[in-house]
């Protein structure tokens, strides 16, 4: 028979307890994580979210009280009442907060039993966890760990910061619609039948943009919003199909305060775990990021930069080289320090790794007594004698070599960037090194469709100084692919390699809109069936503004030193879009399907 709680009220929490409570009378409620047995007296470790606190229980203190502890197991829910002692001499355990006292128990209640646990929650600390996929099955009890506990209460601090900060601004936090007109963003929509009126459907918003662009429409100045945001993509481990964004809109705003405004936000959570951000942040155009990095979003936690050996092999018979440097492509390395030891294995595996990303092939260069060479044989020695210079190279030093179109070799050695750094342990994880990257590509070439589509939204304005060319670009044909040197008033801020926020200054001009509309292949047709609404709202002065939208969960990311989006999510979801714990997305009802207009095709 399990006991209630009564008019019983506890009054700490199990990681609240210090030596300054010794003496006092305490009722502690929780569940078992740990019980030892040793005869006359049971030592049970009692969990809640803030910590655990060591109960003894004594068979000569209460027998009745004894034999109920001897009954528990792990993860009963149960309470007691009794005394704070502290511990015996050289007993106590620095690994709690709460390690200098214990609680001598006099009554104990089982409030609940449970049943044995499908993974041993104890290991939770360790490497050795339970498979992901039954952690999220049994989510419930997956967030029992201290780990995650710490990264939801953190992530709830983190939106109290945020929301702190924008209110000290002078923002407005205003709630946008969930369910919307499908307006295509880049993603798939997800499609929400509606059953009043059959055969047309709503869909889940991929962002607010439209609405906080009429949010300034509308005169309402400062918009800010914690967004619930929906995209049917394919998922990573810093990707959900549904996630959360701190949204942000300012009208008559240049980039400069949108980024006092993001550089404030970020400094201001990031002071949630010690850590003071530099302010400004450093700055880096997209094409330098690329040039140097190979990203868009660099990691600046440690060097090895993309280096260019175009011009060092000029010239080359190597057909393959010569190829690439025909058709405007590019050959660039990454330098390796001290790692020329790589043995053949390694080497192979980092050219399955870069072929992940387009690249042919990956050449390599070992600095030594003796340099060897995959490209030896066909460059030959003054070659190869070359690159190691230009590279600055040095004596046990390796060099990794892409060639291939620009997007390519930018991609494979970004990534091997990376997955080398992490290799090597070269990533600094007590640093916290924040970037805004600025003059984003307003479009980009779709080699399916052999159209320009926009690399940001539909929505972002050309940057002053290329609005000619894009006028150029849309009104004649024949320079059309000037489209692709367009630059936007874009931004990202990176923080360790993330893409924390992204926003741009918006085009506010129904003459500009039309223009990009058309740059985009949409007819004017098309693009009132589709903005309709909008472009109406253009009609009647619209001012100039701007904002960004920052990742609530990349931001938790990299409070809580996780590389994994699911450790700072209550439910999410796994890499194929499931809730296993739910077991949805699941079926429905054929009732409910001919109630909505809607038949199954099997």
């Amino acid at each position: 028979m399990l006991d209630t709680l009564g008019t019983l009220e506890r009054t700490h929490s199990c990681g609240e307890l210090r030596e300054k409570n010794v003496g006092e009378k305490v009722v502690l409620m929780g569940w078992v994580a740990k019980k030892r047995d040793f005869g006359v007296l049971t030592f049970i470790d009692l969990r809640d979210r803030d910590g655990i606190t060591q109960i003894v229980v004594s068979e000569e203190t209460d027998l009745d009280a004894h034999e109920k502890a001897k009954a528990i197991r792990g993860e009963y829910v149960i309470a007691v009442k009794g005394e704070v002692f502290s511990r015996a001499e050289g007993t106590h355990n620095k690994k709690l907060a709460t390690g200098d006292i214990e609680v001598h128990v006099h009554e104990v209640l089982i409030l609940n039993d449970a049943k044995t646990l499908p993974f041993e929650l104890e290991k939770a600390g360790s490497q050795n966890l339970a498979s992901e996929d039954l952690r999220l099955k049994y989510r419930y009890l997956d967030l029992r760990r201290p780990r995650l506990q710490h990264n939801i209460r953190m992530r709830a601090k983190a939106v109290k910061e945020i929301r702190n900060y924008m209110d000290n601004l002078g923002f407005t936090e205003i709630e946008t619609p969930i369910l919307l007109k499908s307006t295509p963003e880049g993603a798939r929509d997800f499609i929400v039948p509606s059953r009043i009126h059959t055969s047309k459907f709503f869909a889940l918003p991929q962002s607010p943009q439209i609405l906080k662009q009429i949010c300034m429409i509308s005169g309402l100045d400062k918009y800010y919003q914690i967004a619930r945001c929906f995209r049917d993509e394919d998922l990573r481990a810093d990707r959900q199909p549904e996630f959360t964004q701190l949204d942000v809109e300012m009208s008559f705003a240049n980039q400069e305060m949108v980024y006092r405004v993001i550089e404030g936000m970020f400094t201001s959570v990031l002071r949630l775990i010690d850590v003071e951000l530099p302010n400004p942040f450093p700055r880096m155009t997209y094409a330098e990021a690329m040039r140097r990095f190979g990203s868009d979003k660099p990691d600046l936690r440690f060097e090895m930069e993309l280096q260019d050996l175009s011009e060092t092999l000029k010239g080359t018979e190597f057909a393959p080289f010569a190829s690439v440097l025909e058709n405007k492509g590019e050959i660039k390395c990454i330098v390796v320090k001290g790692k020329a030891d790589y043995s053949r294995k390694t080497l192979d595996e980092l050219q399955e790794f870069v072929k992940r990303y387009g690249a042919n092939a990956l050449a390599w260069v070992k600095v030594a007594d003796e340099t060897t060479s995959s490209l030896l044989k066909v460059l030959g020695e003054e070659a190869i004698s070359n690159i190691v210079s230009n590279v600055n190279a040095e004596k046990g030093d390796l060099i990794l070599i892409v060639a291939g179109k620009k997007s390519v070799v930018a991609a494979a050695l970004g990534a091997l960037r990376i997955e080398v750094a992490k290799r090597e342990n070269l990533i600094d994880r007590n640093a916290y090194k924040p970037l805004l990257v600025t003059e984003f590509p307003m479009f980009e070439y779709n080699d399916e469709t052999g159209n320009y589509d926009a690399a940001h939204h539909p929505f972002t304005s050309p940057m002053d100084e290329d609005l000619e060319k894009f006028k150029t670009a849309i009104e004649d044909e024949s320079q059309r692919h000037l489209l692709g040197e367009v630059r936007a008033k874009a931004y990202d801020a990176v923080i360790n390699g993330y893409e924390c926020a992204g926003g741009s200054i918006r085009i506010h001009q129904k003459s500009i809109q039309a223009l990009n509309f058309k740059a985009l292949g949409l007819s004017p047709e098309v693009a009132r069936e589709r903005f309709g609404f909008f472009l109406d709202a253009l009609e009647y002065g619209t001012p100039p503004h701007g904002g960004f939208a920052a990742g609530i969960e990349r931001t938790c990311m990299i409070l809580c030193g996780t590389e994994n989006i699911r450790d700072v999510m209550a439910f999410p979801k796994t890499a194929s879009a499931q809730d296993l714990m739910m077991d949805s997305p699941g079926t429905v009802d054929d009732s409910q399907l001919k109630e909505l207009g809607i038949k199954v095709v099997e």
